[in-house]
């Protein structure tokens, strides 16, 4: 066995230590931080518990696959869908519509709707689809 003599030059440096100093901090930084972080308080409204009175300004066109067309919840014609987006378009100028359109159904039927809506100045105009997984 080989004794060391004391004046002798170190080969290698004891790096534990050093990690061992290094992940104290690490753990201290990370308590000092989220202890900091207290946020402001703030006194926030309640939620009020009744519904709100308010119908939705969104309106959505609905085409079935024979063809017939909804307003909301309501069948309707071309003509009668025309005078109450009208009238909409009389409150709301900015009147957001969205068209829900089967899988099955013609184009043409689409495209009617979506001319009615240019002819009426409605530019708030989202198609519905369905999002395919693969």
């Amino acid at each position: 066995m080989k004794v060391q003599e004391d004046n002798a030059a170190y080969d290698e440096i004891n790096v534990t230590p050093m990690l061992d100093l290094a992940y104290v901090l690490l753990v201290v930084f990370i308590l000092m931080t989220t202890a900091s972080v207290q946020g402001i308080t703030v006194n926030l409204p309640k939620a009020s518990d009744s519904p709100s009175l308010a119908k939705p300004q969104t309106k959505a066109i609905t085409i079935t696959a024979d063809g017939t067309i909804f307003l909301d919840t309501y069948p309707v014609t071309m003509d009668q869908l025309k005078s109450t987006l009208q009238q909409y378009k009389a409150v709301n100028p900015a009147l957001p519509v969205v068209i829900k359109g089967d899988a099955a159904v013609q184009y043409v039927n689409i495209v009617n709707v979506l001319a009615l809506l240019g002819e009426l100045d409605i530019t708030q105009i989202g198609l519905v689809t369905q999002n395919l997984v693969k």
